[in-house]
């Protein structure tokens, strides 16, 4: 394994430099706003070259951490699904996500005519770029010494598609990214509990301790998002924090010495 950390530190630099270029205010901020999930759609060829590269460069493919490729293959689902839910639907319109939720969300607190929408897009783009693509980053990187992050990413999968499903089913109406929650996050979700039951314990733990830590993921998202934007208990600036802070915390947890 010493062999390896000189190529881990160089990774986890590169992602520190990916999300500093992606957060820090360097004049891309507004741009990215309006189009992070096309930066997010044009990065699949690249994710999908460099897997490839990885695989090949191997001699001995019992070496190569499967799971590395699937947490590779989970970021790619989950651009796909940003693809719907947030440039362009099945029905054509783009970033409905952003209308959508913040008309369901006014309506559940009961103010269907207010003029101010919680759900910002500054929001949409830290949620998504920190428990989606930073978890994603973690995964891979961490694969396989530590598969925490690997069964948070896919708990985040599978939650999100259970409440776009669960909306769908409760409203009648297709709502932005219901499609890929129904045809990858579902499938690809009953491929990892199916594969887990296979395993041991240790991941069958790790898959609980996931699904608990993406449950909350989205009790942070929905309450933090409300205390900024609606009751202004908090600054925006420290719920974005918060989201950052929770994404990277599988990094840390459970990983075998």
């Amino acid at each position: 394994y010493s062999h390896m950390q000189p190529k881990n530190a160089l990774t986890s630099i590169s992602i520190i430099l990916l999300f500093a270029m992606l957060w820090l205010p360097l004049g891309q901020y507004d741009f990215l706003l309006d189009h992070w999930m096309k930066v997010g759609t044009y990065a699949v060829p690249f994710l999908l070259m460099g897997a490839f590269a990885i695989w090949e460069e191997k001699k001995d493919k019992s070496t190569f951490s499967k799971y590395r490729m699937l947490s590779i293959l989970m970021l790619i689902i989950y651009i796909i699904h940003q693809f719907e839910e947030h440039w362009i639907d099945i029905f054509g319109n783009t970033y409905a996500f952003y209308t959508f939720n913040n008309q369901f969300i006014l309506s559940a607190l009961g103010e269907a005519e207010s003029s101010t929408w919680p759900l910002t897009k500054g929001s949409i783009f830290i949620i998504n770029t920190a428990l989606v693509w930073l978890v994603g980053c973690i995964s891979i990187l961490k694969s396989p010494k530590n598969l925490f992050p690997y069964y948070c990413m896919a708990a985040i999968i599978f939650i999100n598609g259970i409440v776009h499903i669960l909306a769908g089913a409760v409203n009648v109406q297709y709502n932005p990214g219901l499609l890929t929650s129904l045809i990858l996050f579902v499938p690809f979700y009953l491929f990892v509990l199916k594969k887990t039951k296979r395993d041991t314990s240790y991941h069958r733990k790790l898959m609980r301790m996931g699904l608990l830590w993406a449950f909350l993921a989205h009790v942070i998202m929905v309450g933090g998002l409300l205390a900024a934007n609606w009751f202004h208990v908090i600054p925006e600036t420290v719920y974005f924090v918060l989201l950052i802070l929770w994404s990277i915390l599988p990094a840390f947890l459970f990983e075998k010495k």
